[in-house]
């Protein structure tokens, strides 16, 4: 099966812990501003309602569906334009960190929760309890969030990619020390890495994007989040990447096409055997 060439936007935008109304804005700015670059879709980054790890999501976090989310799926059905976004979940008394996939008609395909939690935010969000894809007209899509995507835990990648999937979306807040200096450490390579692995077995797509900003609770309380969002393609190659800072607000946008493969269930053995890999 063929599928279409469609546009996709990195909405690279900043994330200010704990004001909602303000990240919404943004959040709904950047959607429109992706539809008038005549994107279908649009990727926003980790927990942008709230802000990664930071204890307002205690009193901030809502169910989904909700007000919140709500307001994307509006902004989506408004603009005709896919969106995925991380945002701060509520169920019961937990927290989670998880991420929505909505189609261009405001409804919502998929919700992810991070499971590949890192050890400063567990005190904060319960591990996840879902992974699924959706099928659509440009291929089926997985979405995971940040971590989910560790060389250690690739294994919710590569249930993804068996589950059919042609793209992994990935919300992301990528932050470093406030004294790095990207001209001597220049980052992305540990992300690069990561993604190619799953990028040249399955022959998907992954795109992460990052807000910018600075994180303003926490352990890493002072440090700053630099966007350098980041796609890899089926090849391996990287096709598109995000400007590095905490005040690289862009929206990057790219052309993507999904890569058909002809395999499913136990074939996936074979064919990743042949491909060199023959791991679990």
């Amino acid at each position: 099966m063929e599928f279409p060439e469609f546009k996709l936007g990195m909405g690279q935008m900043l994330v200010e812990d704990g004001k909602v109304k303000e990240n919404l804005e943004r959040a709904e700015k950047t959607i429109s501003n992706a539809a008038k670059e005549n994107c279908q879709v649009i990727v926003l980054p980790e927990c942008s309602d709230v802000g990664w790890d930071h204890p307002s999501a205690h009193e901030l976090a809502e169910e989904i569906p909700g007000e919140t989310s709500g307001r994307l799926c509006k902004a989506a059905k408004k603009h005709n334009i896919m969106v995925v976004t991380g945002l701060s979940e509520r169920e019961g008394n937990r927290i989670y960190n998880s991420a929505i996939l909505i189609d261009q008609s405001g409804k919502i395909l998929l919700k992810h929760r991070k499971i590949n939690l890192t050890r400063i935010e567990q005190d904060l969000y319960s591990v996840g309890n879902m992974l699924g894809v959706a099928e659509t007209r440009i291929g089926t899509i997985g979405v995971n969030i940040c971590a989910d995507n560790f060389g250690n835990s690739l294994a919710i990648g590569h249930v993804l990619a068996r589950m059919g999937a042609h793209f992994i979306l990935s919300p992301s807040a990528w932050a470093v020390k406030p004294d790095h200096d990207n001209a001597k450490d220049p980052y992305g390579e540990f992300w690069r890495q990561c993604y190619e692995k799953l990028c040249r077995l399955y022959e998907i797509t992954i795109v992460g994007v990052s807000n910018v900003g600075w994180i303003e609770a926490g352990s890493w309380k002072g440090w700053k989040v630099i966007g350098s969002s980041l796609a890899v393609g089926p090849d391996g190659g990287i096709l598109a990447k995000g400007p590095y800072g905490h005040d690289a607000q862009a929206l990057v946008t790219l052309k993507l096409r999904a890569w058909s493969r002809d395999v499913k269930g136990e074939g996936y053995g074979p064919y990743l055997k042949r491909k060199g890999y023959e791991g679990p």
